[in-house]
C-alpha cells in the first residue's frame, strides 16, 4: 500500500512536465462535449496516453451524494489533462498495524499484538495534492496504430482500481505495463470513482433525504457506458469491452455483473474480476448509524445542509468516520440499497439475478485473509470473540456451526491449520473474497475460467505487481522474489482472454488453460510451476456462506 501512496504523489508531476514539453503536436480527439488532446506520447511503446478526461460533471453541491450527470459542453478550449485528480481519500487506522503484522506473519517472524502501539494517526497523513471532490476523470491509453488505424476493431480493457471503496485511482500502478505496448493492439482505460463517504455512505435515511446510495457504483457504470459512447473515436470496439479490477475493483465487478438483478444490459462483455472483495455485513441499521454518524461529523444534520458545505469539511469527516473502522473492515462500501444493488450480490448470483451474457475470467490469490485478521486472535477464545462480534444477529447454534463445522479448532486434528490465528485466516480469506469468485464461476454453470495466484508470499493485492508487469527489473521487487515468467503468462492470459474471450500464453511448457467446468480446476500460478488444479474454494464452506447471505 505505501508503495501505491508514493506513486500516486509522483505520478502526476511526471505527466504534467512530459504533457507540457509535447503538447503542440500531439492528436486530438472530438468527443462532442469537448476536445481532447493526447497529453503524453511514450515512443518506447508507442501508446498515446489521454490523460483526465472528464466523464461526469462536478459531483458537488446539490450533486454531491447523488448519481453522477453527464458533462457540460465545454469547446472552449482543447483539454490536455495535464492536471492530474484524484478523489478523496480515507484509510482505516487498522491498516498500519496490518501492514505490519502481514510483513512479519509472512516472513514467519512473531507479531506481538498487544504490545502495538501506532506511530502514527491515519488522520494526520496528508493529503495528496491533486485530491479533490470533482474527480469523475478517466485515462485512455491507445496505441498509435489504434489511434490512426481510421477504424473501431481494437479490443478494449477497462481497469477499476481497489483500495477498499475508500483509496486509490486510476493512475495508482502508473502505466499499465506490457499491456500498453502497441504490438498488442489493445485500448486500456482506467477510471476514477468517488470513495469512501463520497461515494459510498448509504441507508434508507439517505435514500429518504433525496441520497443515491452506492454513488460510486454508479459513477463507474457511468464510465462504462461513457466508454460504450465514445471509444470508438479512439479505434476501440465497443463491442469488445473487457472490464478487469482488483480487490475493491474486483468487488465492483461482482455488483456490476448483479446490478438490478440482472434486468438492464451490461456495458461490457468480458469480465476479470481480480480478489473480488467487500465487506456483506452491513444491515440497514449499520448503514443508517454510518449516515448520522458523518453528518454529526460535520456538525448538520441533514444531507442538504451536508451539501452546502466546503469540500475541506467534508473531506476532513471523511477521513475522521473511516480511520475508526473495526479492524479488518471499511466503514464505507457498497450495500443493498434496493435498486442498483436490489440483494447480496452472492444470493444475486446463486437466484440467477445477474446478467448472464458476459465471459468471465476469475482470479484470487492463494492466502488472501492475512491483511484482514486481527493478530490478536491466539485461542479459541478470542476466536470465539472475533466471530461473534462479525455476527451480533447470529443464533448461537449459527455461530457454534461455523466454529465447530466450517472452521473447527485446529485441536480436532482434521483442519488444514495449525492454530486459530490462520483459522480465522481462512475464514476471512474465504468469507470476504475466495468465495465470491466461486460464486461467479458457479453461477455461469462452471463455463468460466478461473486461476489462483499462489507465488509467496500470495497474500492480498501481491498478484498487481504481475498485472502492471512492464519488463525485467531482476529476480527481486520490494524486497520479495518476483518470478518474471508467471508474470508473462498472467499478462498473456490477460491479454488473450480480452481479445478473444480464452486465455492462453505463448510461454513454453505451460498446460492449456481449461474452463472450470464440474471439476472445478483452476489454473494455479506459483513459484514452481503453472499448472490445473481443483479450486480450493469448491467446498461447503462457501456454499454454505451464499445460502446465508442476508443474515443481517
Amino acid at each position: 500500500m505505501m508503495r501505491c501512496l508514493s506513486r500516486l504523489c509522483l505520478l502526476g508531476p511526471f505527466l504534467c512536465r512530459t504533457a507540457l514539453a509535447q503538447n503542440a503536436s500531439l492528436p486530438t480527439v472530438d468527443l462532442a462535449y469537448e476536445i481532447i488532446q493526447a497529453t503524453v506520447y511514450n515512443e518506447t511503446a508507442g501508446y498515446y496516453n489521454f490523460s483526465n478526461v472528464r466523464y461526469a460533471a462536478p459531483p458537488l453541491g446539490d450533486l454531491r451524494f447523488k448519481a453522477p450527470k453527464a458533462p457540460a459542453t465545454n469547446r472552449s478550449s482543447v483539454q490536455t489533462g495535464a492536471t492530474g485528480v484524484v478523489c478523496p481519500q480515507a484509510i482505516p487506522q487498522w491498516i498500519l498495524e496490518a501492514l505490519f503484522f502481514t510483513a512479519n506473519y509472512t516472513q514467519g517472524l512473531p507479531f506481538n499484538a498487544s504490545a502495538w502501539v501506532d506511530p502514527i494517526s491515519v488522520t494526520s497523513l496528508p493529503q495528496d495534492g491533486r485530491t479533490s471532490e470533482d474527480c469523475l476523470f478517466l485515462d485512455v491509453i491507445v496505441p498509435k496504430t489504434v489511434l490512426e488505424s481510421n477504424s473501431s476493431s481494437a479490443p478494449v480493457m477497462v481497469w477499476i482500481h481497489g483500495g477498499g471503496y475508500a483509496q486509490g485511482s486510476k493512475s495508482d500502478y502508473g502505466m499499465p505495463g506490457e499491456i500498453a505496448n502497441s504490438s498488442n493492439n489493445v485500448v486500456f482505460v482506467a477510471i476514477n470513482y468517488r470513495l469512501g463517504a463520497f461515494g459510498f455512505v448509504s441507508g434508507p435515511s439517505l435514500q429518504a433525504q433525496g441520497g443515491d446510495a452506492n454513488a460510486g457504483l454508479l459513477d463507474q457504470r457511468f464510465a462504462l457506458e461513457w466508454v460504450q459512447a465514445n471509444i470508438a473515436k479512439f479505434g476501440g470496439d465497443p463491442s469488445q469491452v473487457t472490464v478487469m479490477g482488483e480487490s475493491a475493483g474486483g468487488g465492483s465487478i461482482l455488483h456490476q455483473i448483479t446490478a438490478y438483478g440482472g434486468a438492464t444490459p451490461l456495458p461490457f462483455q468480458r469480465a476479470v474480476p481480480q480478489s473480488p472483495a467487500y465487506y456483506p455485513f452491513k444491515s440497514n441499521a449499520q448503514q443508517d448509524s454510518y449516515f448520522h454518524g458523518y453528518l454529526s461529523l460535520l456538525n448538520v444534520t441533514t444531507l442538504a445542509q451536508a451539501r452546502n458545505l466546503s469540500s475541506s469539511f467534508l473531506i476532513a469527516a471523511n477521513i475522521a468516520q473511516s480511520a475508526a473502522s473495526e479492524y479488518g473492515e471499511f466503514i464505507f462500501g457498497p450495500c443493498v440499497d434496493g435498486i442498483f444493488v436490489p440483494d447480496y450480490p452472492p444470493r444475486l448470483l446463486l437466484n440467477g439475478e445477474f446478467s448472464k451474457d458476459v465471459e468471465v475470467m476469475t482470479g484470487h490469490n492463494a492466502e488472501e485473509g492475512v491483511l484482514f485478521t486481527p493478530p490478536n486472535i491466539t485461542n479459541e477464545i478470542t476466536f470465539d470473540a472475533w466471530v461473534s462480534s462479525l455476527f451480533p444477529t447470529m443464533s448461537l447454534a449459527e455461530i457454534d456451526y461455523i466454529e465447530t463445522v466450517l472452521y473447527p479448532p485446529p485441536s480436532n486434528g482434521t483442519t488444514s491449520y495449525t492454530n486459530n490465528l490462520d483459522r480465522a485466516i481462512l475464514m476471512n480469506s474465504e468469507m470476504l473474497i475466495t468465495c465470491n469468485a466461486f460464486y461467479l464461476d458457479t453461477a455461469y454453470d462452471n463455463q468460466t475460467y478461473a486461476y489462483e495466484f499462489a507465488v509467496y508470499p500470495a497474500i492480498h493485492g501481491a498478484d498487481l505487481t504481475y498485472t502492471f508487469y512492464d519488463g525485467p527489473f531482476g529476480s527481486v521487487y520490494d524486497g520479495l522474489a518476483f518470478n518474471s515468467t508467471v508474470a508473462e503468462v498472467l499478462q498473456d492470459y490477460e491479454l488473450s482472454f480480452t481479445k478473444a474471450g480464452k486465455p492462453t500464453t505463448s510461454v513454453a511448457g505451460v498446460p492449456e488453460f481449461r474452463m472450470y467446468g464440474v471439476d472445478a480446476i483452476l489454473m494455479e500460478m506459483s513459484g514452481s510451476g503453472v499448472g490445473m488444479v481443483v479450486d480450493p474454494a469448491a467446498n461447503e464452506r462457501c456454499k454454505w456462506w451464499q445460502e446465508r447471505f442476508g443474515f443481517v
